[in-house]
C-alpha cells in the first residue's frame, strides 16, 4: 500500500511539474485583468501544457519576482501596459536580476500604443534598439492582410521562420503563415553573440510612424530583413529573453481568422502553432543542454581492432597528472525535448569538438559519437598528450543559437618522463651505432694495453766490475 502510494504521489508531481526543464511557476503581467480574455486560447494551450499560471498588475505593490534571493516565479510574461511604466517591482534592474537568476522572460510589444521608457532601457541594457519615436508600426505594402488591413497595410502575412543555417536547429518551422497585426519593430546589435532573429520581415517592409501622415518616408527606422519582429537573447547562463513585436497576434481573434494575401486565396493563421513553439523555446522545453558525466583516461590503442573497440583503459578514470602517451576524453550529453531528456544528435553539419589547451590549444578534435543510452549519447577522442609539461585543460565549449550552451572544463598535469621511464639505450636502432662505437674503443683500447704488456723489451745485465 505505502509503495503503491509512493508511486501515485511520484507521477503526481511530475504532471504538476509540467513540461518545462526549469520550472511551471508562470506570472503573467497584465495591466486590466479584463484584457485577459482576448487571450484565453493562449492561457488554455500554456495550462494544458502544465504551467501554474498567476495574473498580476504591474501597480500592485506586493508584486515581486525575487524573495530571499530566490525566484518566486520561473517565467514571467510581460504583456504592453498602457500607462508610462511597469511600476516598482519591474525595472530594468529587477528583470535583470531575474535573468541572473536563471529566469525566463516573454515581452510582448503593441504598436496601438507607446512603447514605455522602462522597457525601452531594458531593451537597451540587452542591445535591442526600438524606434526613437516609440509608436512606429511595420508597413509592408506587398505583404498583408487584405481583408483587415486593405487600407493601412499593417497586418502583415509572413511565412512560418526557416533556418538560416544548416548546422541550427529549427524550432519554428512549419508550412503556414503568420498574421503579424500591427508589430513593433526591433533592430539587433551585430556585435552581440547573444542575440538572434526568430522571425524577419520581407524585404518590401520598412517602419512607419503612422502619427506623421506622410505621403512618403525619407528616412525610415529600418527597413526590409534588417527588421526583426520577433527577437531572441539567450544570456551566458543560458536564461532567455524573448521579443514579440505584435502582442495582438496572441489574440484569440488570430488564433484561428482566415487571411488572405495579395493576388492569393483565403488561409487560416499559424499563429496558435508559432505562439506554441515560441513559449515552448522561452521556457525552456526544447533545446536544453545537459552534461551527465566526464571521464578521461589513459588509453592505449590496439592495432588488431577498429573503432572503440581498439581503445583499452589504462589505470584509473580521471588522474590529476599525465605523462606523454595516449588519452581518451569522453562527455556524455542529454537533450531535454518537451517531456524528457533525450540523447543529443549533433547534426552532420555540425561538429562537437574538445580542446586540450594550455595558453592556445594543442589539440582541436571533433568528438565522436560512441555509445548511446534510452536517454544520453557518450560522445568520445582519443589522441596523444603533446610532449610539453604544465598545466593543460580539457575543454567543451559548444555553444549555438536556440540550444543552451555546454561549457566542460577540467584541469590537468601533463609531465616529463622520468630518468628511469626513458627506453634503454640498446632498444634504440638509431643508438646502435654509437653503443658500438662505445665497444669499439673498448676493445681497441684493452687490445692496445695487452699488446705493449706483451711486447715489453728485454733488458741484458751489465758486465764487468763496477768502477769508483
Amino acid at each position: 500500500m505505502r509503495l503503491l502510494l509512493s508511486c501515485v504521489l511520484f507521477l503526481f508531481s511530475g504532471v504538476a511539474y509540467g513540461l518545462s526543464s526549469s520550472g511551471n511557476r508562470l506570472l503573467v503581467v497584465i495591466e486590466e485583468a479584463t484584457e485577459q480574455v482576448k487571450y484565453s486560447k493562449f492561457w488554455i494551450d500554456l495550462k494544458e501544457r502544465g504551467y501554474s499560471i498567476t495574473f498580476e498588475s504591474p501597480k500592485n505593490e506586493r508584486l515581486a519576482l525575487l524573495k530571499h534571493g530566490e525566484r518566486a516565479f520561473d517565467h514571467v510574461i510581460l504583456l504592453p501596459p498602457k500607462s508610462k511604466g511597469l511600476g516598482p517591482a519591474l525595472t530594468p534592474k529587477i528583470l535583470l536580476d531575474f535573468i541572473n537568476k536563471n529566469g525566463n522572460i516573454l515581452l510582448a510589444l503593441s504598436g496601438e500604443s507607446a512603447t514605455p521608457t522602462t522597457i525601452s532601457s531594458l531593451l537597451l541594457e540587452l542591445d535591442i534598439h526600438l524606434p526613437p519615436d516609440r509608436t512606429s508600426l511595420v508597413i509592408d505594402h506587398f505583404s498583408y492582410d487584405t481583408i483587415s488591413a486593405s487600407d493601412k497595410h499593417d497586418v502583415l502575412l509572413l511565412p512560418q521562420p526557416s533556418s538560416s543555417r544548416a548546422d541550427l536547429r529549427n524550432f519554428f518551422s512549419g508550412d503556414g503563415t503568420i498574421a503579424f497585426p500591427r508589430g513593433v519593430a526591433q533592430e539587433l546589435a551585430n556585435s552581440s553573440p547573444l542575440l538572434t532573429p526568430i522571425l524577419n520581415a520581407k524585404t518590401t517592409a520598412y517602419s512607419y510612424n503612422p502619427k506623421e501622415e506622410a505621403e512618403t518616408v525619407e528616412d525610415p527606422f529600418a527597413t526590409g530583413t534588417q527588421i526583426s519582429l520577433v527577437s531572441a537573447m539567450q544570456a551566458r547562463n543560458s536564461a532567455r529573453f524573448t521579443v514579440l513585436g505584435s502582442v495582438e497576434s496572441l489574440e484569440d481573434t488570430w488564433f484561428d481568422a482566415t487571411v488572405k494575401s495579395v493576388g492569393g486565396t483565403g488561409e487560416k493563421t499559424a499563429n496558435r502553432e508559432f505562439a506554441k513553439q515560441l513559449t515552448e523555446w522561452t521556457f525552456m522545453e526544447v533545446g536544453v543542454l545537459r552534461v551527465d558525466r566526464v571521464d578521461h583516461y589513459l588509453s592505449v590503442i590496439d592495432p588488431q581492432k577498429s573503432g572503440n573497440d581498439s581503445v583499452a583503459q589504462l589505470g584509473h578514470l580521471n588522474p590529476k597528472i599525465y605523462r606523454v602517451k595516449n588519452d581518451t576524453f569522453t562527455v556524455e550529453l542529454s537533450e531535454y525535448t518537451h517531456t524528457h531528456w533525450s540523447p543529443l544528435n549533433v547534426p552532420s553539419s555540425d561538429a562537437l569538438q574538445m580542446e586540450f589547451s594550455m595558453l592556445s590549444p594543442f589539440h582541436r578534435l571533433a568528438l565522436i559519437p560512441i555509445s548511446q543510452s534510452l536517454n544520453s549519447t557518450v560522445y568520445s577522442a582519443t589522441f596523444t598528450l603533446p610532449d610539453q609539461h604544465g598545466i593543460f585543460s580539457f575543454k567543451v565549449n559548444y555553444k549555438r543559437p536556440f540550444m543552451t550552451s555546454v561549457d566542460v572544463k577540467r584541469e590537468v598535469t601533463v609531465r616529463h618522463f622520468a630518468h628511469d621511464e626513458w627506453p634503454r639505450s640498446w632498444m634504440i636502432s638509431g643508438g646502435w651505432v654509437w653503443i658500438a662505437g662505445v665497444w669499439i674503443t673498448i676493445t681497441g683500447w684493452v687490445a692496445f694495453v695487452a699488446i705493449w704488456l706483451w711486447s715489453e723489451p728485454a733488458y741484458e745485465s751489465a758486465r764487468g766490475k763496477k768502477v769508483q
